[in-house]
């Protein structure tokens, strides 16, 4: 894997635009540390040192962020808008004609759909920095802070509207810098920075597990997670290669005078097949009824059963519907990202077979069946990875956020192993050897 690295270093393109994509990631890392104009630094510090950041509701946008949510950056909001508004343009695409025939148009539609997914972003980022703003200035960011220590001293009209468009400008710089990477870089921009802001917490996180250990000083703690952490990331990896491969023949057709088909392929159908959208759909769709109970301010019974139950993160009743809503939310972005018909009509407009199955209804029946089968033991994983954090290891302090586990290992390892293969992608073009030998 080193000499790989150097040779892709030694290749003059390929070194550009590693070293670009290196630029870019400064530049980013750079801007989750510059607090918005209107925020007092100094007391931010005193209220993080108080308040335990580890959960609570801002805990999955904090961890995509790399932390600057907390701090009240210019790229406090970090990728999370484009994200959910690559996901909601996904979904709109299903339900408006509009939308779907802008897909099947190629490149010139996908380009349609990119605008759309900006202009929601900067939507998004708006409405996300103003409910942020708003929850500083109320101080309601932090389960505690000393009397005193105002977030926001000044909360007239002016500083307000200057720090929420401070945020979505830095949004907006955000997706550029993802877009340039995608662009000039190694590719995949979106998700290199999603994955730099997760890994950036990695060091933070692993060491307060040895602070917080009780044996020999924390180093066995340390161990034990280390030796958890490699296992999650094997079975992560293993379950993310995983594939059910559905045999399709071609038939020969003569075109002219040329010979068209006969050949031999495949239908690779992942195991995880939804990727991390079912965890970020769930975790998102939990966190609405503990905004509202924190936001509501009632002493009701029902927003104090909300909050004994579900803001922690670590109830049972908790535990439970975060499992049942991956297990739900699996199966449904399955079934509106793989259309069995569609392909089925594909294939046999192009002559194109399953061996043993009839083509046109027969064969979508057949891929429907075999695609509901493999989503089982893939939403299962899905479930039990995200809930090993709290569910195994709490006793060495971990929690939903920990660095191994939940939606931050799905993350890492799915980009990373996508990262591997865009750089061994050019590596083979020069006829280099490639990371995994």
């Amino acid at each position: 894997m080193l000499t790989a690295f150097a040779r892709a270093f030694k290749t003059p393109d390929l070194r550009k635009k590693l070293l670009f994509t290196l630029g870019i990631i400064v530049i980013y890392r750079l801007g989750a540390h510059i607090p918005i104009p209107g925020v007092s630094y100094e007391n931010v510090q005193i209220c993080l040192d108080q308040a335990d950041t580890k959960g609570g509701i801002f805990g999955l946008v904090n961890m995509f962020s790399g932390g600057a949510l907390l701090q009240i950056t210019i790229f406090a909001l970090g990728i999370m808008p484009y994200i959910t508004a690559s996901i909601i343009l996904q979904l709109l695409t299903v339900v408006i004609p509009r939308l779907e025939a802008l897909k099947k148009e190629g490149q010139s539609g996908t380009a349609k759909i990119t605008q759309y997914t900006r202009y929601l972003t900067v939507a998004l980022a708006v409405l996300q920095g103003t409910g942020l703003v708003a929850t500083a200035r109320s101080g309601a960011l932090f389960s505690s802070c000393p009397v005193g220590s105002e977030i926001v001293p000044n909360q007239s009209i002016f500083t307000t509207v200057t720090m929420v468009l401070t945020m979505t400008a830095g949004t907006a710089v955000v997706m550029w810098l993802g877009e340039l990477v995608t662009d000039r870089g190694i590719g995949n921009g979106m998700s290199i920075l999603m994955f730099i802001s997760i890994a950036a917490g990695f060091p933070g996180a692993l060491w307060a597990i040895k602070e917080q250990g009780s044996l020999a000083d924390g180093w066995i703690e340390f161990g034990v997670v280390i030796l958890v952490g490699l296992f999650m990331v094997g079975l992560v990896v293993f379950v993310e290669q995983a594939q059910r491969r559905i045999p399709v023949q071609y038939a020969k057709r003569m075109i002219g005078r040329r010979s068209y088909g006969g050949t031999s392929t495949y239908i690779p159908l992942k195991v995880n097949q939804a990727g991390i959208i079912p965890v970020i759909f769930a975790s998102s769709l939990l966190y609405i009824p503990a905004l509202v109970a924190q936001f509501s301010g009632s002493t009701a019974g029902w927003a104090q059963w909300i909050e004994a139950h579900f803001v922690k993160g670590d109830h049972p009743y908790y535990l439970v519907t975060y499992f049942v809503l991956i297990v739900f939310f699996a199966f449904f972005y399955v079934a509106i990202s793989f259309n069995p018909e569609e392909v089925a009509d594909n294939m046999k407009k192009y002559g194109g077979f399953i061996p043993g199955i009839r083509a046109g209804r027969p064969t979508a029946e057949y891929l429907s069946y075999v695609l509901n089968r493999i989503t089982w033991p893939g939403s299962l994983y899905l479930g039990l990875i995200a809930l090993v954090p709290t569910a195994a290891l709490a006793g060495f302090g971990a929690n939903q956020n920990f660095p191994f586990g939940g939606t931050s290992i799905l993350i890492i390892v799915g980009v990373g192993l996508e990262t591997v293969k865009q750089i061994e992608s050019q590596l083979q073009q020069r006829n280099y050897e490639g990371f995994l030998r």
